[in-house]
């Protein structure tokens, strides 16, 4: 198994496990592989530094550090996780109301219906509309990673 350290155009920089280098290219040239916060099929492989075991001294010491390094991830990477949970947090506390996401809304900004968040597909006009009538709307993209876990 390989661990490969990848980065989509974005800038976000993510792992992917692969069963080789061909594998990888293989998958990256089909457009099978994403970046996980944006869902960027552009992604390029990173240079890593190849793990060499020279000694268990070294590797202790290399261990040591990496479990500091762990503790402190930095900031874009916790930046990243953060986003990740919030999303799935409004996946989880939200109802899937597809493509009548428009109507749903009106029918609670109207009292029709009971309140309660409400998530789905609007178009750019569809967005406009409800905007006019004083329905706060949000657009959230998710890539498909995110939507397969939350469902």
């Amino acid at each position: 198994m390989k661990v490969l350290n990848l980065c989509c155009t974005q800038g976000h920089g993510f792992e992917g496990w692969f069963a080789s280098e061909d594998d990888f290219l293989a998958q990256n040239n089909r457009g099978a592989v994403e970046c996980p916060l944006c869902a960027d099929t552009a992604v390029t492989r990173l240079p890593s530094a190849p793990r060499l075991n020279l000694s268990r001294a070294r590797e202790t010491e290399r261990t040591a550090s990496a479990t500091q390094t762990a503790a402190a991830p930095p900031a874009g990477v916790d930046l990243q996780a953060r986003w990740l949970q919030a999303v799935q947090h409004a996946l989880r506390h939200t109802e899937d109301v597809g493509d009548r996401f428009p109507e749903e809304a009106r029918r609670i900004h109207y009292g029709e219906t009971a309140q309660r968040g409400i998530r789905g597909q609007a178009s750019d006009e569809d967005r406009a509309a409800l905007a006019d009538e004083g329905i706060e709307v949000m657009t959230l993209p998710l890539p498909a990673a995110v939507k397969g876990s939350a469902h």
